[in-house]
């Protein structure tokens, strides 16, 4: 197993890798020690290393012993920084990987996180004498540009078209390999441990400032202090405690410090299916993934992030506040995301075309307006916004102010206005716009929270027309979402294909999951979408040639309506299935192939870790207090006591609405 597997044309399987990152970008590595994708200073950079994609063409930086028989890994503690020990014949050893993170502020708000853009590897040897092996291969912008690379004293400069890679090996000779590459060879005697550090910079001087070694042990010290303070918000003390908190971590790690953005997920074009096309590109901040993504860290006790992406979220709408918003953007809150085949690349597991963009950036769906406001309603309904009260900030204090107003108002005006419109929906399908369930569903969610917030903090709006346009919205998913024949809720109005969004309509505080509709709609998902205990989210042509694995999020949501209906055992018994999927570190990806339980698509997923902590706190949740009346708790106080609201439309001046925290006329 010593060998460089890659090296001869195979691919590890998507689970052999684990994550490091510093909230600016992210880095994989595999279980042989091969960092195999890195997209410097952030995450939608052209890649460096990309012998994910290409397993013969794309640039790596492997550090490894020259003969092991197998290897393990953990992160250490409650961080992201990764141990991989490795087993050889004459003893072991270990390496540290991590990316250097420090605190750049004294709260956690705003651009906190500072990065030193360099990943750091500490090479230990745990009590013997053992041959160690560097590789190092950058391939500038996805294999485009015609690098430079010049062996000297101390390391290793690469560079092309001004970006610079400093491969630092103090002690270490390193050769060119006389394939755009540089390796060598060095011994590690018993306890002796040895730094290896790579630095990205952007002109020459500081490039090779970089070959002088650092204070590298200061610097993981620093960086574990940091992830330590991170952790001691973490609030959830419930079953699973460690996966979630493990998921929360990974969900900080796509935060993009400087802006506030979230991104969907760290990698490009990893495939749905194995030599399949559909092959995306995740490293945007879409509206829907992002809310929800915040919407589950501030469930566990993280406020400040939600409180970053909604400064995002303002930025880029103000940016062009005439045009109706994007379902997702750069990490800078623009709109230009072309799509474009990298058809020089053999893509994973021969799994072509490898893409770089998202055309569906292009597409109409409506659902992301429901997502922001339920985001943001948790947000101040939570006290995130009471932490900035002192801060000049459109959000700052503890109630939405006129400007925040302006544009969460704005969202729920586009929801009434534009609810009957067919869209793309929230799985993107590239075959037209249909009438999907789940866009109008979250429109009637964009609708609910935003007359909640409207009420609870007095604040103007027309809210005699959105309680009607709500009402009309529930009674059209209500009579033409539902098939009779099927005794099912269906993908969408007035058809007869089922789609596992439907699962949802509890946790959106639309129906109750004891309903009979809802329970009835539950038996037919898992008869008709479920294999092997693995939810798929539709089985309908979409439009895209070959198939797909199971969405790991979907198998989450079924956990919930299990949960939900009382039906704990259930529920628990497909939550462990589930997560039984993960990787040895904990890792999921987006999707999972219900007969060999391979990992599918990008990798690791924001969209099913945020389904991960959600469904493990609706299990805590029920197992305290019971399926249909439970107390409310701080994390879901944006999700409280809906279903007697979800129970029927009695008109604006009857249907019960929650008491005001102040006793202002709500203007109308």
């Amino acid at each position: 197993m010593g060998e460089d597997l890659k090296a001869s044309g195979e691919y590890l399987p998507i689970s052999a890798y684990a994550i490091i990152g510093d909230c600016h970008t992210t880095a994989l590595i595999s279980l042989d020690g091969s960092m195999d994708w890195y997209c410097p200073t952030r995450f939608d950079a052209p890649a460096v290393f990309c012998r994910l994609l290409d397993v013969h063409k794309g640039g790596y930086f492997r550090l490894a012993p020259v003969d092991f028989d197998a290897s393990s890994r953990r992160y250490l503690g409650d961080t992201n920084v990764l141990e991989t020990t490795f087993s050889t014949p004459h003893g072991r050893v270990r390496v540290t990987d991590l990316m250097p993170v420090y605190s750049r502020l004294p709260r956690q708000e705003g651009y906190e996180v500072g990065t030193s853009r360099r990943i750091l590897r500490l090479v230990e040897s745990d009590g013997a004498d053992l041959e160690m092996e560097v590789a190092f291969k950058p391939t500038f912008n996805f294999v485009r540009e015609e690098a430079t690379l010049s062996v000297m004293e101390g390391g290793v400069v690469a560079g092309a078209k001004g970006q610079f890679l400093t491969l630092t090996t103090p002690g270490v000779r390193l050769e060119q390999d006389g394939q755009g590459g540089a390796k060598g060879r060095f011994h590690l005697s018993a306890g002796e441990r040895k730094w290896v550090a790579l630095t990205e910079a952007d002109d020459p001087d500081r490039a090779q400032e970089a070959l002088l070694p650092g204070d590298y042990d200061a610097q993981l010290e620093r960086t574990r202090q940091y992830w330590d303070r991170w952790v001691q918000d973490f609030t959830y003390r419930g079953p699973y405690r460690s996966q979630v908190l493990r998921s929360a971590l990974v969900l900080k790690l796509l935060t993009y410090e400087p802006t506030g953005a979230v991104v969907a997920a760290p990698t490009s074009s990893l495939p749905e299916e194995i030599g399949g096309i559909r092959n995306w590109d995740y490293r945007y901040s879409w509206l829907r993934d992002a809310s929800l993504i915040l919407y589950a860290l501030m469930s566990v006790g993280y406020q400040e992030e939600a409180t970053d992406f909604l400064r995002w979220l303002h930025a880029a709408h103000s940016a062009d506040p005439g045009s109706p918003p994007q379902i997702m953007y750069t990490l800078d809150g623009k709109r230009g995301l072309p799509e474009h085949n990298l058809d020089h690349l053999d893509g994973y597991r021969h799994s072509r075309p490898v893409r770089a963009g998202n055309k569906a950036a292009e597409q109409l769906q409506l659902d992301i307006f429901g997502e922001i406001l339920r985001a943001a309603y948790m947000h101040y309904r939570g006290g995130g916004a009471k932490r900035m009260r002192n801060r000049k900030h459109i959000l700052a204090g503890e109630r939405p102010s006129k400007e925040a107003w302006s544009l969460l108002r704005g969202f729920v005006e586009a929801a009434a206005k534009r609810w009957q419109e067919p869209d793309n929906g929230i799985w993107e399908m590239r075959i037209g716009k249909k009438d999907f369930l789940y866009s109008r569903l979250m429109c009637w969610a964009a609708l609910d929270r935003g007359i909640r917030l409207a009420h609870e903090y007095a604040l103007p709006a027309p809210m005699e027309e959105w309680h009607r346009t709500r009402g009309e919205i529930r009674r059209a998913i209500l009579t033409r979402g539902y098939h009779e024949k099927l005794n099912s809720f269906t993908q969408t109005l007035g058809g007869s294909d089922l789609d596992a969004t439907a699962l949802t309509l509890p946790t959106m505080g639309f129906l109750p999951a004891t309903d009979p509709r809802m329970q009835s709609t539950l038996e037919r998902i898992r008869a008709d979408l479920t294999q092997n205990g693995l939810v798929y989210r539709y089985r309908m042509n979409d439009g895209l040639p070959g198939k797909e694995g199971t969405f790991a999020v979907c198998s989450f949501w079924l956990v919930d309506t299990l949960a939900m209906s009382g039906r704990l055992d259930e529920a628990r018994d497909q939550f462990e299935h589930v997560v039984g999927y993960a990787n040895d570190v904990g890792l999921l990806s987006e999707e999972i192939d219900a007969d060999s339980g391979e990992l599918l698509g990008n990798f690791p997923q924001g969209f099913t870790h945020l389904a991960l902590i959600r469904s493990a706190l609706n299990l805590a949740k029920v197992a305290k207090h019971g399926a249909e009346e439970r107390p409310e708790t701080e994390p879901e106080r944006a999700e409280r006591a809906l279903q007697a609201v979800a129970e029927g439309y009695a008109g604006p001046s009857r249907e019960k609405q929650p008491r005001p925290r102040r006793r202002k006329k709500a203007a109308s």
